[in-house]
């Protein structure tokens, strides 16, 4: 990677400061000039510079390890001169920062570790200003990998919800599990596309549909099915309701919003984690589907507690054929 091509803006909403700070994905740190700490630390550079000449001197930090020299242009007068400028590493940073400023010191290495971490999970960074403004930072290869990753999450063999919300993850640019979208969306996903086909919630479904009194329960389709055994597991999931046509029409539903994904990366388009969120309305609203308002009437717990209940009952007197009784039945015959 070259370095000087990836900038990530450092600003905190209680000051003035704004600085691009360059981004190093191969050494895993940041880089600033003499001039870039100056303005972060509000002091001159004289002083920058003798606390860092005093921190390589007492052996604190080495300067060979922490130091690089990057081609930087700068105009002088009618023509750009090309020349090298030296960048100080993430050490250097907080060690001058702790002997000028303590306190921006210290939410500058906040900042720089979130960045840093962020890269590592993610495999790649963006702050917030380029975000808020659209700006074009994400290259084709980033856009082809993206597809890539889109692709090989709906050829595997998890469940295609489970699949909608590995997406969602690797689509949205901002990603961050404790964020309040991502707790909305991995709650309500599930149920905008159950209520797109059929009018209700996955838990309004089950616990709509579960009774004992009903042949399998009430269900269309189960693990074992059709002449197996019925799990307790089976009850709980809302697909199991459905009609062979339902479910038909919902798996068909989901393959074309994975579709509807990977166009809008395939126009070079990125995903924040709102916008992501956001497209399954967008989809579904396309489609003539009617869009769930709130989260149901019924809650996940309220479907689960009713329908261990029924299955209760129901497993005391449910009918199996296994295949001793099988192999008892062909002996009979004979």
């Amino acid at each position: 990677m070259n370095t000087t091509n990836q900038f990530i803006i450092y600003q905190f909403d209680d000051n003035d400061i704004k600085i691009d700070v360059k981004f190093d994905e191969d050494k895993e740190t940041i880089w600033m000039s003499q001039k870039e700490l100056s303005i972060l630390f509000n002091t001159d550079r004289s002083t920058i510079s003798k606390h860092i000449s005093n921190i390589f001197n007492s052996g604190e930090l080495l300067e060979n390890s922490t130091c690089a020299k990057f081609a930087q242009v700068e105009k002088t007068g009618f023509f750009p001169i090309s020349q090298k400028i030296i960048y100080y590493n993430l050490d250097v940073v907080v060690a001058v920062g702790y002997r000028v400023n303590s306190k921006e010191a210290t939410r500058f290495r906040i900042w720089a570790t979130k960045i840093l971490r962020e890269y590592m999970v993610k495999g790649f960074v963006l702050d917030d200003e380029r975000l808020k403004n659209n700006s074009q930072v994400f290259g084709k290869d980033y856009l082809k990998e993206l597809l890539e990753r889109v692709r090989s999450i709906r050829a595997s063999e998890r469940r295609i919800w489970q699949q909608i919300t590995d997406i969602f993850q690797e689509c949205s640019i901002d990603y961050d599990i404790s964020s309040k979208i991502t707790k909305n969306f991995f709650a309500t996903v599930q149920n905008k596309f159950h209520f797109a086909i059929h009018g209700r919630t996955a838990s309004e479904l089950i616990y709509n549909s579960v009774d004992h009194k009903k042949d399998n329960i009430n269900l269309t389709t189960w693990k074992n099915s059709p002449d197996g055994r019925i799990l307790k597991s089976d009850v709980k999931s809302g697909k199991n309701y459905l009609l062979p046509s339902q479910i038909k029409k919902l798996e068909k539903t989901v393959i074309m919003f994975f579709d509807y994904i990977e166009l809008i990366i395939e126009n070079d388009n990125t995903f924040t984690m709102e916008s992501f969120a956001n497209s399954v309305n967008k989809f579904l609203s396309f489609n003539e589907y009617e869009i769930l308002v709130g989260n149901g009437n019924i809650t996940r717990e309220k479907a689960i507690e009713k329908a261990q209940r029924e299955y209760d009952v129901f497993n005391k007197t449910q009918k199996i054929n296994s295949d001793f009784d099988k192999s008892i039945a062909k002996i009979t015959k004979k």
